[in-house]
């Protein structure tokens, strides 16, 4: 761009940078009028000279300001970074640096700082009364039956806390104490809703009841008993800003629920938010959801133990069923072996079977010496003299057969030839024959003589 021509006209609207600061500061100053600006303190810097500088920041952006001497020393309120402030002032623009910033004229506490102060000052000294000490808390009952509930009736409180109870199946009853619970009087009426219902007790008469804050009698509430009506009292409402939420904060009301000897659950706001009720009361709960889950909760478990109970006891008492069918069962047993009906069985059937056994010992004793008997028997007939007499008659046939197939006319018979000599002795061998002696050959059918020849023949004499 440096090089580039400028015309006669461009030329005449060319502006230095100081002349173009104080033109925009003339615009500014100028068209903005002073007016007041709500921030926090930020980066607060005290000048020996006596100016203050510091930011005003919030969540979309940030302003330069300046609070010169003068000023400053008219101010009341102490800056400090963090401090909510409202201040008054006017734009100006700083020409050496280019920077536009605010020029304070004064300072004042915004309403949620100042009462975030209140709230300290008043916690410290409640705090140092000993009104919040863990020895004067009072334990909050685990089943709750009966729960009064102090807060607006059309507020979006009250509908989560019923919505969480009856989600959870809660048993118990509760009552909607109504009341303001944001603006003037509001905490006088929560206190005095306190100081009632944790006076209430049952069994009392109409005139015996403590009067409500609006000055009626409180007979609808009255029941049979001697206990406190209420098991236990909330006190709560939604979420808000701090001042939306102060009524919780103002000391009477913080006293009463201190001094109530009915447990006290707090639930005010949401999580982040805080308020001297909750240090007051026995519990704090986050929110009236978490109150009313608190609540609930020992219901819940109870509940759960119960079904946890319930399902053991079936079981336990199955178990025992049948165990006490099986010690049944044998006792039957035992009384049909104990009958004198079963005992006479048992005697016939005890006889029968000795009986049998009998029967079976005599039998096997008769098989036995039958047995014996016939082996005696058998004995006697292979030693007896007639068993041997015909034995022996047998081995001397035997003998007299193989004898008679031994003997010379068997010999004879069977085609050989006795030779005799002359005294009738046979002879054995061809030596013992001489030459021409005479011998005789005997023959199954007769006998031969004849005369012994040279070299062993023979010759017939006949």
């Amino acid at each position: 761009m440096s090089d580039m021509a400028i015309s006669g006209g461009e030329e005449a609207r060319v502006e230095s940078v100081s002349a173009f600061t104080r033109r925009v500061k003339t615009v500014l100053e100028r068209e903005i009028r002073p007016g007041w600006v709500r921030g926090e303190v930020s980066n607060l810097r005290l000048q020996a000279s006596g100016h203050v500088y510091f930011s005003l920041k919030d969540a979309g952006a940030q302003l330069a300001a300046v609070l010169f001497r003068g000023d400053a020393a008219r101010q009341t309120v102490k800056l400090r970074d963090g401090a909510q402030v409202l201040v008054y002032g006017e734009v100006s623009v700083y020409e050496a640096r280019g920077n536009y910033q605010l020029i304070v004229r004064a300072v004042i506490e915004d309403g949620e700082g100042r009462l975030q102060r209140e709230f300290e000052a008043l916690k410290r000294r409640l705090a140092d009364e000993g009104l919040f000490a863990a020895e004067n808390k009072v334990a909050v009952p685990a089943m709750p039956r009966t729960v009064g509930f102090i807060t607006s009736p059309t507020g979006a409180a009250v509908q989560d806390f019923m919505r969480i109870l009856i989600r959870r199946g809660w048993r118990g009853r509760v009552v909607v104490l109504p009341a303001k619970v944001q603006g003037d009087g509001a905490a006088a009426e929560m206190a005095a809703w306190v100081e009632y219902a944790g006076g209430l007790r049952r069994g009392m008469t109409n005139d015996q009841c403590p009067t409500t804050h609006d000055g009626s009698e409180g007979a609808a509430l009255s029941a049979a008993g001697t206990e406190p009506f209420f098991d236990l009292l909330v006190i709560g409402r939604g979420g808000g800003s701090l001042e939306d939420l102060w009524a919780f904060n103002e000391e009477p009301l913080v006293r009463a629920v201190a001094a109530c000897r009915v447990p006290i659950i707090s639930a005010v706001g949401h999580e982040i938010d805080f308020t001297l009720c909750d240090f007051a009361a026995d519990v704090r709960a986050e929110t009236p959801s978490a109150a009313a889950e608190l609540i609930s909760s020992g219901f819940v478990e109870a509940f759960e133990r119960a079904g946890r109970l319930a399902a053991d006891l079936v079981y336990r008492v199955g178990v025992g069923m049948e165990a006490a069918d099986e010690r049944l069962a044998h006792a039957r047993s035992r009384l049909r072996l104990l009958a004198p009906s079963a005992q006479i069985e048992r005697g016939h059937l005890r006889l029968d079977d000795l009986t049998n056994r009998l029967s079976a010992a005599l039998g096997a004793t008769v098989q036995g010496r039958r047995q014996r008997l016939r082996d005696a028997a058998a004995m006697l007939r292979e030693r007896s003299p007639q068993r041997r007499v015909e034995a022996e008659s047998q081995r001397l046939l035997a003998l007299w057969k193989r004898l008679q197939a031994a003997s010379p006319a068997s010999v004879l018979n069977r085609g050989f030839v006795i030779m005799r000599d002359e005294d009738g002795r046979p002879v054995q061998k061809k030596a013992a024959v001489q030459k021409g002696q005479r011998l005789e050959a005997e023959f199954a059918d007769g006998t031969v003589p004849v005369t012994a020849a040279e070299g062993g023949g023979m010759t017939n004499d006949q």
